[in-house]
């Protein structure tokens, strides 16, 4: 390996370390309690170290939302190979709520969080690029549906997004410990229970 090729490694090691560590104080600490100081201090580094790969924390929070999208669009894209597109599409919807129990920080973060989007404005980008990557998918494999006789008498982008706006429904409350303050019967399998009925419900549409 060159000098250069090392330096390279090195640098994007160590911007992966302060993602790392980011996410961390993030979680434990929240996003207005932690500052860059706190993270150069957990990497062991100088807060100048830490300026030169960030201007500032929504940078970074952008670039921890970015890495999440990438993660959830790689499980998604193992569902590719599904020739019939209501089967995708229902699988779609099980690997999202997965995905958002068992990383719940980072779902936050993705699509709660304020500060990922006021770095888009700050860059004067007009379009979510990772979300529509995702509602991409979400719309194709819909309209697949609809082309083979699915959902007939619905509209494309209104019927996708009423797809991608229930499961995000289902996975906040569960992530936002609503479920289980409702008194419902059998809180700890709602979430499954719930997908299983809004397929029902697909199949019989």
């Amino acid at each position: 390996m060159g000098s250069a090729e090392r330096k390279a490694k090195e640098k994007e090691e160590l911007k992966k370390l302060i993602l790392q560590a980011a996410k961390k104080l993030f979680a434990e600490k929240g996003i207005e309690q932690t500052t860059i100081r706190n993270i150069a201090s957990a990497i062991e580094y100088s807060v100048g170290t830490v300026y030169v790969y960030f201007k500032d924390k929504k940078e970074i929070l952008h670039e921890l939302h970015s890495q999440g999208f990438r993660h959830l669009g790689g499980e998604m894209r193992v569902l590719f190979n599904v020739s019939d597109p209501l089967e995708r599409l229902k699988a779609l919807g099980r690997v999202y709520l997965k995905f958002a129990v068992e990383n719940p920080d980072m779902y936050e973060l993705m699509f709660h969080m304020r500060e990922p989007m006021e770095c888009l404005e700050s860059l004067h980008e007009g379009v979510w690029s990772e979300g529509k990557a995702t509602f991409d998918v979400l719309r194709s494999t819909v309209n697949q549906c609809i082309e083979e006789g699915h959902f007939k008498g619905h509209q494309l982008e209104p019927l996708a997004f009423i797809f991608w706006s229930t499961v995000h429904g289902m996975a906040s409350l569960h992530i936002g410990q609503r479920i289980n303050r409702v008194d419902l019967k059998e809180p700890e399998t709602m979430l499954s229970s719930a997908y299983d009925e809004f397929i029902l419900m697909m199949d019989n549409s």
